[in-house]
């Protein structure tokens, strides 16, 4: 198979890291973590424990003893642009986590000291590579929905969600006209980053949404905060196009023989009643036909998982001189649009989008 993918990780104290780190323990033969930078020594012995890694207090350590084919920034958005910017200068490649940067300044920082200075960096944006909207994707590329003109995503919130609208309307740069509210109710208090509920009781909920007019082209964004997490709402994503959609798993389309096909998107996984392979997820077929296999099968990978190894193994590629697969002007639009969103939920008025700069440039 070759030697396997070798990058290093700046931080460690956040969950977002040690997903990273699972990925690599459960697929040694193809990702291998070369050392990471936590600054804090005690936080650094106890990762070295865990997960048998060496550590290291500085980025200048790191690289002397290190020889990475990339690296991964694994912190705040504030503090990633500085190490971005000592990475560009050194020449290493650079994988960082969404958003690139806290918010418009910071983006406008980046074009201009990194993208428009040829800096090599990619970005973990991984929800478009989860298995389920790697299927929708192909049931789209097949042209079985004609052109597709509305997606409503109710998945996460502000960026993750805009580039699902913008991947799946095939949406790039366009301007943007965005309407929102906010409606608040009560629901029971469900599990949150700290893990499942404590007690029962009832909190105030928040139903973000949004209309977003790309001109010929409609996306929805709807998002209850800690939906993801929640035990009570559900995830939900429908994508309208001229002879079909895709409603969450089930597929309805019209053909041009006027016949009516209705398929749904069905997980196969191994391991379950009497099958001995192991516990995996094999893949999603639409009918008879496969729209999705797993790569990293055997492997014990959640979706998300499975998500972001694709951005690792992508990263690899680009690393080399590859194409890139989302890069910075990609994660500053979405973030610019989640941001107006925002703007347009809280003020209650018609919000339109300026083209910025690194649209000029794509």
């Amino acid at each position: 198979m070759g030697k396997p993918i070798t990058f290093s990780i700046i931080g460690g104290g956040g969950f977002r890291a040690q997903y990273f780190l699972r990925i690599a323990q459960a697929l040694p033969e193809q990702f291998n973590v070369s050392g990471m930078v936590i600054r804090d020594e005690s936080k650094g012995k106890a990762m070295e424990d865990l997960w048998h890694v060496s550590t290291y207090r500085t980025l200048d350590q790191l690289l002397v003893n290190e020889q990475p084919d990339f690296v991964v920034l694994s912190i705040h958005p504030s503090a990633a642009i500085d190490y971005m910017l000592q990475l560009a200068k050194r020449g290493i490649p650079v994988l960082t986590e969404t958003p690139p940067a806290p918010n418009l300044d910071g983006l406008l920082q980046i074009h201009d000291k990194l993208t428009r200075q040829g800096a090599r960096i990619q970005v973990a944006e991984q929800y478009q590579f989860h298995p389920i909207q790697e299927a929708r994707h192909k049931i789209i590329m097949s042209g079985q929905l004609g052109k597709v003109n509305q997606v409503t995503v109710s998945i996460s919130q502000y960026y993750h969600a805009v580039s699902l609208i913008r991947k799946m309307l095939g949406v790039s740069f366009e301007e943007v006209r965005i309407k929102g509210m906010r409606f608040e109710s009560d629901w029971v208090a469900g599990p949150n980053r700290s893990g499942p509920p404590t007690e029962d009781k009832l909190i105030k909920s928040e139903r973000d949404i949004a209309w977003l007019d790309f001109g010929g082209k409609l996306g929805i964004y709807d998002f209850t905060k800690d939906q993801h997490r929640s035990w009570t709402r559900s995830n939900h994503l429908c994508i309208r196009g001229e002879r079909g959609e895709i409603f969450d798993n089930r597929i309805s389309i019209q053909d041009p023989s006027c016949n009516q096909i209705q398929m749904e998107l069905k997980r196969i996984n191994k391991g379950e009643y009497e099958n001995a392979e192991g516990y995996f997820l094999k893949g999603i077929m639409a009918g008879e036909r496969w729209v999705y296999e797993n790569p990293y099968m055997p492997a014990r990978l959640y979706d998300d998982e499975i998500a972001i190894a694709d951005c690792l193994k992508k990263m690899a590629v680009y690393a080399k001189g590859g194409p890139g697969f989302y890069g910075l002007p990609e994660a500053s639009q979405d973030h610019y649009i989640g941001m107006l969103i925002e703007q347009a939920i809280r003020s209650g008025e018609t919000v339109v989008s300026i083209r910025q700069p690194w649209a000029l440039l794509c």
